[in-house]
């Protein structure tokens, strides 16, 4: 049997049609950018030509998407610059609980420089109840900060009531789009937003190469210093083949998203339906209805979900725990901790994300696979075996 790989929410391979748009530019066309001569403007070129890609898939301006290396970038970006470009309105931020650790750890850097942070709470599907917002809001408050998808349990978020909310009291507002870019649909008029996070790796483009969406007339302070790349919002000399790999991959989910996610939706349903049926003990995290059509998490009683993940590894089957930038963390997930889970429960997670590689007969192999995995790991539980269904 082939690798199974079942971690698409970490990184996804880059598409061949991806790579070969992105060969000319490491040899051939290689030119700075910045540079006034022929060869720096075949680069420029071809830049601006991926950036007007991404705009569009998303309903925006060109000039509104700047480059960045990561949507780690893009969130530290959108949080720290508000902050710094409007602490003369005011020191607050609001931001869900269930962040990735990229915008959480930003706001803690935050804090150490004098600004106040509020958490919103989520509920046992993970969501953020928008009324929350409101009662959180203050005169002083800059920025709200909500993610689109969470990247661990899957759950949408109400983001355009949350706009809503915060454009009535004149709060600029910021979501974290990395995981549902060439998911769902994704357009920044009608979610709302001020910034959008985006990254191209998550949709079978490269690594390396991000972007910030930022709407025009919206205060923000750059993060890096240095040249005028970017207008002057972000210096660096551009990725270029990245940046070409990013407006690839852009079109190609465009052509493609639709009945891409009609398919993922089966594939995840099976596969939720088959570990529900099959295991007893097992509770499915996230929203059952608004999550990402790619997204299965479960909790597993009695096992730890790092032991499923390294016997699935044996097995041939690529499988995650949560998010892959805290796998080495040995607390459990700060999500699922937010959701309410028992610390029992949050260490018996396992994340299954499929994508555009993925078939029926992986998830088939899959669940023939996973049973005999808990069965085993349960014999050498400390922990009772109740039967009884999760929490």
């Amino acid at each position: 049997m082939e690798q199974v790989y079942l971690d698409y929410a970490a990184t996804s391979p880059t598409h061949p049609q991806v790579i070969k748009a992105m060969q000319p530019y490491y040899f051939a066309l290689f030119g700075n950018p910045s540079s006034i001569h022929a060869c720096g403007q075949q680069s420029r070129a071809a830049i601006e030509e991926a950036r007007s890609k991404i705009a569009a898939f998303i309903g925006a301006d060109s000039e509104e998407i700047v480059f960045t290396s990561s949507g780690t970038e893009a969130n530290n970006f959108a949080l720290k610059g508000t902050a710094w470009a409007n602490r003369k309105k005011g020191n607050h931020i609001i931001i869900s609980a269930i962040e990735h650790h990229a915008s959480l750890e930003s706001c803690k850097f935050l804090e150490k420089q004098g600004f106040d942070i509020s958490y919103l709470p989520v509920d046992g599907f993970g969501m953020v109840n928008p009324e929350s917002v409101i009662e959180e809001l203050r005169p002083e408050t800059v920025l709200v900060s909500v993610m689109h998808a969470n990247n661990e349990v899957g759950t949408l978020q109400p983001v355009v009531e949350i706009s809503a909310i915060a454009r009535k009291a004149g709060v600029c507002f910021h979501s974290d789009a990395v995981q549902t870019l060439g998911q769902i649909p994704v357009d920044v008029g009608r979610l709302g937003v001020d910034f959008l996070s985006m990254s191209a790796h998550k949709l079978y483009g490269p690594k390396g190469v991000g972007a910030l969406y930022i709407r025009k007339g919206t205060r923000i302070s750059p993060l890096l210093h240095g040249g005028s790349q970017e207008r002057g919002m972000r210096a660096s000399t551009e990725n270029l083949p990245g940046i070409v790999g990013f407006g690839a991959a852009v079109e190609i989910a465009e052509s493609e998203m639709e009945q891409e996610s009609r398919r993922l939706c089966q594939l995840r349903d099976r596969l939720i339906r088959g570990i529900l049926d099959s295991i007893e003990g097992v509770r499915l995290n996230g929203h059952p209805v608004a999550r990402l059509p790619n997204n299965v998490n479960v909790s597993i009683r009695c096992v730890e979900g790092e032991a499923v993940v390294l016997n699935l590894d044996f097995e041939g089957i690529c499988a995650s725990t949560g998010s892959a930038c805290t796998s080495s963390s040995l607390e459990p997930s700060h999500v699922l901790s937010a959701m309410g889970l028992s610390h029992e429960m949050a260490h018996g997670s396992l994340r299954l994300s499929l994508g555009k590689w993925t078939t029926l007969a992986h998830i088939e192999h899959f669940l023939q696979v996973l049973p005999g995995t808990v069965s085993r790991l349960r014999a050498m539980s400390p922990l009772v075996i109740t039967g009884k269904e999760a929490d």
